[in-house]
């Protein structure tokens, strides 16, 4: 009988340097995309793919994140005497069961593969899920709801998958593609953050993964690869060379490096755009400063 996907890692351990000082008493994942958190969009994009348990591998400092999660009896309470139903259903959604959410403790930062590995008691024999908050993917569809469907129909390891541009792939890790199929590529393995001009192609693997228990084996090896990391790539890689299958997969949807300033304001302005009650004003306040700027040139 196959399995359901119904684990979901969410690796957040990182200092998020790049947006200080902001990070430097909030965790990088609950800054605010328009009006909600970064993990916010990560946890709903699951739920609505299955997910029924959530694993977050943090580190220290990141209790605001866990905070986010619980109950605020005092802002409920609050809420209700107001009459503020509407403030309280949006509450709701950010709240966990007892039991379904767990945290681990990743103590040094020694890569994705790592933070992966450090949750392993907790996934067992079962196939599993992984999201980067860092990337926010909007789609009609949700981008994990896409795979888990892939999944069940060719099993083996799933990552999602992009084009990039040749100059960007040392970014990246890049996929070895054997068959492209249109949305399901099948591969011979994958290559992390390929030297320039050495990118066996221009797929590029992004923030939502379906792995089998076999890359957890494979991660207790702990060998270090780019960067002198422990990549999770390299251990997708080391499952295919002993011939389990690594699809990629090309989701439907646009993606957003939430990682860096740029893309986090990128995604903001989209998703405030797409909002009923935002994007009016917005796109007159946006039209109105493109419209000054060419008038000065």
């Amino acid at each position: 009988m196959r399995k359901k996907v119904t684990k979901a890692i969410f690796p957040v351990a990182g200092l998020g340097t790049r947006f200080l000082p902001a990070t430097k008493s909030v965790p990088k994942e609950i800054m605010t995309l328009v009006d909600r958190p970064l993990v916010q969009y990560a946890i709903d994009e699951a739920r609505e793919a299955g997910i029924k348990d959530f694993i977050f591998v943090t580190s220290r400092g990141k209790g605001a994140l866990e905070d986010y999660f619980d109950m605020a009896p005092q802002l409920e309470q609050e809420l209700r005497k107001k009459g503020k139903d509407d403030l309280l259903e949006i509450l709701k959604g950010t709240n966990m069961d007892s039991g379904q959410v767990a945290y681990v403790r990743q103590h040094k930062p020694l890569g994705l593969g790592h933070a992966v590995w450090c949750a392993r008691h907790l996934i067992a024999n079962e196939p599993f899920a992984v999201i980067l908050p860092d990337d926010v993917i909007a789609a009609n569809k949700p981008c994990l709801g896409q795979m888990v469907e892939a999944y069940a129909e060719h099993q083996g390891n799933i990552v999602a998958a992009m084009e990039v541009p040749e100059d960007k792939a040392s970014a990246y890790g890049v996929l070895d593609i054997k068959e492209d199929m249109g949305r399901i590529v099948s591969t011979n393995g994958m290559v992390e953050k390929p030297a320039p001009g050495e990118a066996p192609s221009n797929l590029a693997v992004i923030g939502r993964y379906i792995l089998t228990p076999t890359v957890l084996r494979k991660l207790n090896k702990k060998q270090t690869g780019a960067g002198g990391e422990i990549q999770l790539t390299d251990a997708i890689a080391a499952a295919r060379a002993e011939g389990e299958e690594v699809y990629g997969f090309r989701f439907e949807g646009e993606r957003f490096d939430c990682g860096s300033k740029a893309g986090f304001l990128q995604a903001t302005v989209a998703f405030a755009l797409a909002r009923e009650d935002l994007g009016g004003e917005l796109r007159a306040f946006l039209q109105d400063i493109l419209y000054s700027e060419k008038a000065a040139q």
